[in-house]
């Protein structure tokens, strides 16, 4: 972390990536990049990340704080979340997730973001 005050709003992101019914907003502060992802009904990593990613499960882990909607996550072990407004979720490397619901999900990463859904050249 630097060692001076900053204040930074999603609003004015560094950088935006657009994936099929989703986004991404990063920003880097205090020396650390962190993201929001906004979600749409009918997100599913698996459909909408995995062909960018070209991986086969998401490996990028995630410490989110969960805003709005509902996601449902499965490890590559089997163990199941139900993430809901209000949750904080650690997430380690090999998983799906998908939105549960008629509404968006909204989360903010604090880790894996960088280089997530990131085109490779």
């Amino acid at each position: 972390m630097t060692g001076k005050a900053e204040d930074r709003n999603f609003g004015k992101a560094d950088e935006v990536r657009v994936f099929p019914k989703g986004k991404l907003e990063l920003l880097t502060i205090g020396g650390v990049t962190i993201g929001r992802a906004t979600l749409e009904p009918g997100w599913r990593w698996a459909t909408s990340v995995q062909p960018i990613a070209k991986t086969k499960s998401c490996e990028a882990p995630h410490f989110q704080y969960h805003v709005s909607g509902t996601l449902k996550v499965v490890m590559d072990d089997g163990t199941e979340l139900l993430c809901k407004p209000g949750d904080v979720s650690v997430l380690p490397s090999g998983h799906d997730a998908w939105v549960v619901g008629n509404e968006n999900v909204v989360i903010v990463d604090f880790q894996g973001m960088k280089e997530y859904a990131k085109k490779v050249a």
